[in-house]
């Protein structure tokens, strides 16, 4: 059972707020890096967002000050709290996993989804002007 289940994806006018969850199982959610990434139309996959398995945050350039990940232990989950919404922030946003408990930051540079391990299906978030 590895399985991340995202939701809460939707549509939203330009400076709206969303708020995305992740449901892992425990195999994945267990001392392990856990993340957002983002494809938006004719783009390449990108990271967002990561939290290491101690808490620390890792966020790209682009959502910076506006995005914000959390995790619930409870309940498994992780999630991530868009703020101040663009409308370049429009694209399916998939909840990731890697095997380390530490580096997450390090996959959301240009070409570093390639390396990610496991992924969600998927939730779709549309910003308009």
């Amino acid at each position: 059972q590895v399985q991340l289940v995202e939701s809460g994806g939707g549509s939203v006018q330009a400076g709206g707020s969303l708020r995305l969850s992740c449901a892992a199982s425990i195999f994945i959610y267990n001392s392990r890096w856990m993340g957002w990434f983002r494809q938006g139309p004719g783009r390449e996959r990108e990271g967002v967002a990561a939290m290491d398995s101690d808490g620390s945050t890792s966020y790209a350039d682009s959502v910076k000050g506006r995005f914000t990940i959390s995790k619930d232990n409870a309940k498994n989950a992780l999630y991530l709290q868009m703020n101040n919404l663009k409308p370049e922030d429009t694209a399916m946003y998939y909840c990731a996993a890697g095997t380390t408990p530490y580096g997450g930051g390090q996959y959301l540079g240009r070409g570093g989804w390639r390396r990610v391990d496991y992924w969600g299906q998927g939730t779709q978030v549309t910003v308009s002007s």
